[in-house]
């Protein structure tokens, strides 16, 4: 482990790992499903940037599946310990129920089998299949059962928002056990608009996220469940340093109302990932959602990530109790790791 003078380890909760078994499951599974995802990917990307992700992708293979490779590029940013969680291209919400819980399993179970070589430094998180609500606690329960500790999900499943009741066991199950929820979105609904010079990602990634929390925001969703341990990646997108806009509906419009308090006010239930690339925005997160709500986040080890995630941090200017708490203080009592 590397070298470090403070008790608490530098913790980084958005990191990926990449399972080829999903892909072979989802493979073999011929139908109109997987070419129709595929088909809306490519649409909503556009040409060149799939072009691009290729190999990408490829150059980064080691760091995304072995933990030797993974652990030598933490000791080189200075990061002691990564929560790790699967690639959201694993996510196949197109999959009918065998197929998605079959998919969820391996992601499980794989996720578990890479950290295990490296317990004290690899924490995991799950998937379960957004697009069959009653499935979900089933597999959360399973991802806990092998030790990870919670899962990741995207910013909706097709035809359910995040606010959909049928979600409901689901957060209560997530609640009771304390465990993480990860919102990471894949796929911007905003499809073609967004297919020239990765807009998709650029623009479509802090659409998603801003959407997302605000469907549980106003319908009442972190009302009904205050203990939801809930990390949004990216910063939380646009709605933080933009949430004045959500208070002002919640005042005057009716039908804004669908939380007891102002928007603004949830923002402290939540938890954000510190991946903004902008230092003022970086220190607008913090005032915004407070600094015990903000915990350091890279993307490794994908080209929209950072390679020194420390940097980003310390280039926010942030006070130096500020610091060790996004450092790693905040995801150490998240983790409940001593």
């Amino acid at each position: 482990m590397t070298t470090r003078s403070t008790p608490v380890p530098t913790i980084d909760v958005h990191a990926h790992l990449v399972l080829p078994e999903i892909e072979e499951a989802a493979a073999g599974h011929p139908g109109p499903g997987l070419a129709e995802a595929r088909a809306l990917d490519a649409r909503r990307n556009g040409p060149a940037a799939l072009a691009v992700n290729g190999p990408m992708v490829g150059a980064r293979i080691p760091r995304l599946t072995d933990a030797a490779v993974r652990l030598a590029a933490m000791d080189a940013q200075g990061v002691d310990i990564q929560l790790v969680s699967p690639s959201p291209s694993h996510y196949h919400y197109w999959a009918g129920p065998e197929l998605a819980a079959t998919i969820c399993r391996l992601a499980n179970t794989g996720t578990a089998d890479h950290c295990a070589k490296a317990p004290e430094r690899l924490y995991g998180l799950g998937l379960v299949p957004l697009q069959h609500p009653d499935l979900a606690v089933e597999l959360l329960d399973h991802a806990l059962d092998l030790g990870l500790r919670g899962v990741e999900i995207s910013s909706h499943a097709p035809g359910r928002e995040l606010s959909d009741p049928a979600y409901a066991p689901f957060w209560s199950r997530a609640e009771q056990t304390g465990a993480l929820v990860l919102l990471h979105p894949f796929g911007c609904t905003l499809d073609e608009r967004l297919d020239q010079w990765y807009l998709s990602n650029t623009v479509g990634q802090p659409t998603e996220n801003a959407t997302a929390l605000s469907h549980l925001i106003f319908s009442g969703v972190l009302d009904r469940h205050p203990g939801l341990r809930l990390i949004a990646a990216h910063g939380g997108g646009y709605l933080p340093t933009h949430i004045g806009r959500s208070d002002h509906a919640w005042r005057v419009r009716p039908d804004a109302r669908g939380c007891a308090r102002e928007p603004s006010s949830y923002l402290r239930r939540l938890y954000f990932d510190s991946l903004v690339h902008d230092p003022a925005v970086l220190r607008a997160l913090v005032a915004a959602a407070g600094a015990d709500r903000v915990l350091l986040g890279s993307d490794f080890p994908f080209d929209m990530g950072t390679d020194d995630p420390l940097g980003a941090l310390r280039a926010a200017g942030l006070s130096d109790a500020d610091f060790e708490a996004v450092r790693g203080k905040n995801a150490a009592d998240l983790l409940r790791k001593d």
